[in-house]
């Protein structure tokens, strides 16, 4: 990617994601010198359970930050900061002593905390903790998944009582062990990511102690809460001596990344699931659509910033499901091609809800549905009709957004592996009614990382000379009238309330 006389110094980020887990080395300018990326084993014991092996994820971090340094021709020496970005949500407890994992990682998409978090709302329901985690009591959250393994592996409880096991989402993993582990390992989090545990007062930005009370979680487990832009420690082994000098969830780092850093500006990431932030500036706003309120970053010890988030289960996933599942493609660029080939999707809609809706419905007890289905319809339909279920997801979260903040989308910012879809990203641009930018550097959520660690190492001096380095590389605009639009959104609301209430709960 690069030739052997690109200048330093450079900034890198880890990137320790659903499906892989990756290194990108960048420059000055953002933009990238190279990157490594090896994917991970994706583990389901039962239906709707899912798991990561963190001991394989952490043995292929150190293999990808190897070899983005060999790719790049650089050493060490060059590297001035490392930042890391992580899946969210996704929740480990490991041996203090050992650095073992005593299960496996329980992935965010993974809802066997459904029963669980129906008894923790109790009497209140859903609403029991938003108010001050600004959250919605979903399996989807890391505090359920915690209590979930405490209650069902063996002894853990009064080990972790006894103060011999850690917490932490992969960004607390991947820190402690790139800062020595067993041997001084930092235990720590960033606000990004602790917003996400159900266990973080989004106010004082503390863990809460009422809520660990309720949940049955011992605070000895939990990690330090820092902001998500500082030298957390040093790393050992192959960055022996480079700062630790950010972490921050995916969504967030996308968010920083694409410098949406005025409130009213939001992205919308297209990976495994999608995900829109909107930057709500120093508002903590409550969502009564079905958003998430959640931090969005914070620097050194400036004020946080906050942000509202819609997030869709399945998006990538679904293509890929497509193609591994169903075998209707062989290779997730090709359902562009098949998708062309018809001109609407023959009154078909796809809705996959396999592990539930998430916003603005939360429903875990929706499935998977294709609707309007006749002799007419193709496989062509049924690919246009994958991507049309990407689009009009992203309505709803756009709608529920100008619902609950009262302003106007004026354009949305996209990254993300699927924005290399044409026809999905037009798709988009007519639902919303509203242009669709791609910057140059897709990768926003590695840039977004590399960003908070350079600003925390002085790299870069302010978050102007990050926007100054923004650039756009593609830009979609409307093209439907407006009846079209509307009919064809009431149809999509008809398939997503036919997902719903597929799983009775007494089961």
């Amino acid at each position: 990617m690069t030739d052997a006389h690109t200048a330093g110094p450079f900034i890198a980020a880890i990137d320790q994601g659903t499906t892989s887990s990756r290194c990108i080395v960048f420059d000055k300018d953002g933009r990238i010198v190279s990157v490594d990326q090896k994917e991970h084993e994706q583990i389901f014991p039962r239906p709707a359970w899912v798991e990561h092996d963190a001991a394989e994820i952490w043995t292929n971090v150190q293999e990808v930050v190897s070899n983005a340094l060999i790719k790049a021709r650089i050493s060490r020496e060059d590297i001035k900061a490392i930042g890391i970005t992580n899946q969210r949500e996704t929740t480990l407890l490991w041996d203090r002593h050992t650095g073992e994992p005593v299960h496996n990682a329980i992935v965010w998409q993974d809802t066997r905390t459904d029963a669980l978090c129906r008894e923790l709302g109790r009497n209140v329901g859903q609403d029991r903790f938003r108010r001050e985690t600004g959250l919605p009591l979903a399996s989807y959250f890391a505090g359920p998944k915690v209590r979930w393994l405490l209650d069902n592996v063996e002894g853990l409880r009064e080990r972790a009582e006894r103060g011999d096991i850690l917490f932490g989402t992969m960004d607390s993993w991947v820190i402690w062990n790139l800062t020595g582990g067993v041997d001084g390992g930092v235990h720590v989090t960033d606000v990004t990511n602790a917003s996400r545990t159900m266990l973080m007062n989004l106010h004082t930005m503390e863990w809460d102690d009422k809520i660990l009370t309720s949940m049955e979680i011992p605070a000895a487990i939990l990690p330090e809460i820092r902001s998500s832009a500082e030298v957390y420690g040093t790393a050992k082994g192959v960055l022996e001596g480079i700062p630790v000098a950010a972490a921050l969830g995916d969504q967030q780092a996308a968010l920083f990344g694409q410098t949406c850093f005025a409130e009213g500006e939001a992205k919308s990431t297209y990976g495994t699931g999608t995900f829109l932030l909107m930057n709500t500036a120093d508002k903590i706003i409550n969502s009564y659509s079905g958003l998430l309120t959640t931090v969005g970053y914070r620097i050194g010890d400036q004020k946080p910033v906050y942000a509202l988030e819609g997030s869709i289960a399945v998006t990538g996933s679904l293509v890929q499901w497509m193609r591994d599942q169903m075998g209707l493609i062989s290779t997730a660029a090709e359902i562009e091609t098949l998708a062309s080939s018809v001109e609407d999707n023959g009154g078909a809609y796809f809705v996959p809800a396999f592990s539930g809706l998430f916003a603005p419905y939360w429903r875990s007890d929706a499935r998977g549905v294709i609707a309007g289905l006749t002799r007419y319809v193709t496989k062509a339909h049924i690919a246009r009709a994958v991507l049309e279920a990407t689009a009009w997801q992203t309505r709803e979260i756009v709608d529920a957004m100008h619902k609950d903040s009262g302003v106007d989308l004026t354009a949305l910012k996209v990254d993300g592996g699927m924005t290399s879809n044409n026809l999905l990203m037009q798709t988009i641009s007519d639902f919303l009614d509203a242009p669709v930018v791609r910057p140059m550097v897709a990768e926003t959520t590695c840039l977004g990382a590399a960003y908070a660690a350079g600003l925390a190492v002085g790299f870069w001096p302010d978050t102007d000379a990050l926007r100054a380095n923004w650039r756009r590389a593609a830009e979609w605009t409307p093209r439907m009238d407006a009846d079209t639009r509307d009919r064809e959104y009431k149809s999509w609301l008809k398939a997503v309330e036919r997902t719903m209430g597929w799983i009775d709960h007494e089961e």
